[in-house]
């Protein structure tokens, strides 16, 4: 009902605009190319780009928007010897790494902020919602850019933390033919092959197709892994005016569940960081994601164009992983497990339309958007518990595993979710001289259904919320602009109280302010900003039924960033950053008012940099490497214990040939250094890659 209403407002919205073209007489347009790389494939300045489509939908360029904006472009994703997201993640000022539910799918935070334990903070691809249900972590093979877009984008994309919002922007087809193989071979047997074609179909018609192949082994034991991507593209244009785009991906991963090592007496160091916790007959958790996007984009003339799109996922997750209770303060040799039999599914369709106008407001220039979403996601959880199924000795030493029972336990979750929301929004930009204002206003209405089959019980629950977010831009001169912006999230809580009333939605405040440099020739850029975000109705035990939550948490993040990317030289590249977070509970009924969010340094930096050289016609070279480092963090909720800093060495090289043929070999953690990556608590510890190689070789044809 919701997608049919949306549409409705989408036809209402394209003949509105229609309308107001023609209100006094009819305008002969100019013709209109649209052109083969779309708003989706932004031209890539090296490590920097000038645009960002995802931050306003305004095609502002990054240097007049108020917000700080970072994007990891295709030349960062190659040389970094980028195949996951997670790889690029210490490339970001304010990014880390958060619980990955045992390496199945991507989690992270951004300024302190990672949502839900389960589902990771709100992700984009294409503009388009990513990260409800159950998603395998994202291939490179999908990528062609990732913009991190800091501060709340509550006013344009809805339900989302305060941190921020990361889109992906995928690979487009051109009309140019250009194909690719790379074969990937690297450490503890890691085997890779890819494929990139596009070309074009017809005068009109362009299609582009990636495939990857990869099978993976690990420094862990009896952990491997095996996943296949297609990534189709099809490019249609209709007119001059007018085209359609099909974005899609289908991925299978089959990978078993790994929650990292554990901890004996507190000591991190206690158990070798190879040491399987699980059982290795377990067998494979089996994520599959379909995912489709059609996107219709139109301009009625130079100034006014249309772009409306659907999107829908099939989601799933299954299989058998044997873990520690999280909780679980080890001080023995051995240890008991939990298996657990998970059957998950999700099934996502959204509905997207806007309509964006350029027009003078006396000798002021002004920029419009208004739209529409809808979408509805439904979710089903069947969760098999069989408690102290396996045990573990010898973990010191050499591990031995003992099956003590079999079969599937006890059903814990038989549930299904349904969840409908639609949306209203409205940005408006004026440029008047050297200043941009910036509004944006969104009004979200979400309902939601659960179903539990167990005790079978129905529960529904509204929620309503009105985001606005404002900002202004002051270009100092041709290299230099200084902004300021505030802005508001929403994400709905689920679940009732003991009184089985719903809860408040989570609402973030944002307050920030920063300076960018862009250098004349836009080859590389800058930005430091300081933000101050509070997030309140985050969920607390109740203090009269610790059964039940109460909307009454609050947390508190502030600090400074610091970003630079970009071609320095005509043989530099650079990508520095430095970020400094301070977090804090502010409230809370559990004891835990004025304790830390896990897994948050107050101190990152990393370097990346890249010199390259011609050594003769079509043929070059590039030398370079990385240091990161990441400062101590809370390893719990409770602020218990910390995971120690690290510094890590990365140093990359390649040699193209002709241009046709480059070889490629990237060092992981040169100086072979040990640290746990990112914890849950002291069970669930995720130790970090040791030295590791990889050797590619990429035929373009």
């Amino acid at each position: 009902m919701r997608i049919k209403l949306a549409i409705s407002l989408a036809t209402i919205l394209f003949t509105g605009g229609i309308n107001l073209l023609n209100a006094n007489e009819t305008i002969k347009l100019e013709e209109i190319k649209v052109e083969e790389d779309s708003i989706f494939s932004l031209s890539n300045e090296n490590y920097y780009q000038t645009l960002s489509f995802s931050g306003t939908k305004m095609d502002t360029p990054i240097k007049e928007t108020a917000q700080s904006i970072q994007i990891i472009t295709k030349d960062t994703l190659e040389d970094i010897g980028a195949v996951k997201m997670d790889n690029v993640l210490d490339y970001v000022s304010g990014v880390d790494r958060q619980n990955n539910f045992g390496g199945t799918w991507d989690n992270f935070s951004i300024r302190g902020f990672f949502g839900n334990d389960n589902n990771g903070m709100s992700m984009l691809k294409n503009g388009f919602a990513d990260n409800r249900g159950y998603n395998a972590p994202r291939d490179s093979a999908i990528i062609e850019n990732i913009e991190f877009l800091k501060g709340p984008s509550g006013s344009l994309y809805g339900n989302s933390e305060p941190g921020g919002t990361i889109n992906i922007v995928t690979k487009q087809p051109k009309f140019k033919p250009q194909h690719s193989v790379k074969l990937t071979s690297g450490s503890y047997d890691f085997y890779r092959t890819s494929l990139d074609t596009t070309a074009p179909i017809s005068e009109n018609i362009a299609y582009r197709l990636n495939v990857v192949a990869e099978k993976k082994g690990n420094f862990r034991e009896y952990v491997e892994s095996k996943r296949y991507v297609v990534v189709p593209a099809l490019t249609w244009l209709l007119s001059d005016n007018t085209s359609i785009s099909y974005n899609a991906d289908f991925v299978r991963q089959e990978q078993p569940l790994d929650r990292g090592i554990v901890a004996i007496n507190g000591d991190l160091k206690a158990i070798k960081k190879d040491v399987y916790i699980g059982n290795p007959n377990d067998g494979d958790i089996v994520l599959k994601n379909y995912t489709n996007q059609i996107k219709l984009e139109h301009y009625f003339n130079d100034d006014w164009v249309s772009r409306s799109g659907i999107a829908y996922k099939d989601n799933s997750f299954k299989g058998y992983g044997s873990e520690i209770i999280p909780s679980t303060y080890v001080t023995t040799d051995s240890v008991n497990l939990r298996t657990r039999y998970r059957d998950y599914s999700s099934d996502d369709i959204q509905f997207q339309s806007d309509i964006k106008g350029e027009f003078d407001v006396g000798s002021a220039k002004n920029t419009l958007l208004f739209g529409v979403e809808a979408y509805r996601v439904k979710l089903n959880s069947l969760l098999y518990n069989n408690s102290n199924a396996i045990r573990v000795d010898n973990i010191q030493s050499n591990p031995t595993y003992t099956i003590l029972k079999t079969g599937l336990g006890t059903l814990n979750t038989n549930r299904y979710e349904k969840q409908n929301g639609t949306a209203l929004f409205v940005q408006d930009e004026l440029a008047i001289g050297d200043f941009r204002f910036f509004a944006g206003l969104r009004y979200d209405k979400v309902d939601m259904k659960t179903v539990d089959y167990k005790t079978s019980k129905t529960t529904k629950q509204d929620d309503d919320a009105i985001l606005p977010r404002v900002g202004i831009t002051y270009l100092i001169n041709q290299e230099w602009s200084i902004y300021t912006t505030s802005g508001t999230s929403f994400r709905p809580n689920s679940g009732l109280d003991r009184n089985g009333n719903s809860f408040d939605p989570e609402e973030g405040l944002s307050f920030e302010a920063g300076l960018k440099y862009e250098a004349e020739d836009k080859r590389y850029g800058a930005t430091l900003s300081a933000y101050q975000i509070t997030k309140k109705n985050v969920l607390t035990k109740d203090l009269l039924d610790d059964t039940f939550n109460v909307a009454s948490g609050e947390v508190e993040s502030k600090g400074i960033e610091f970003d630079i990317n970009g071609k320095i030289t005509d043989n530099f590249k650079l990508n520095a950053n430095y970020s400094y977070i301070n977090t804090e509970i502010t409230k809370d009924n559990q004891g835990l008012q004025g304790k830390e969010l896990r897994n948050i340094p107050k101190h990152s930096a990393t370097l990346l940099a890249m010199y390259e050289e011609n050594i003769f016609q079509n043929s070059s070279y590039g030398l370079g490497g990385s240091i990161s480092y990441i400062g101590s963090k809370q390893g719990n909720d409770t602020n218990s214990f910390k995971l120690p800093s690290y510094t890590k060495v990365g140093l990359i090289s390649y040699y193209k040939y002709k241009k046709d043929l480059t070889f490629q070999l990237n060092v992981e953690n040169v100086l072979d250094k040990e640290y746990i990556e990112s914890s849950y608590d002291y069970s669930w510890l995720n130790p970090g890659n040791p030295r590791s190689f990889m050797l590619s070789m990429n035929y373009k044809f």
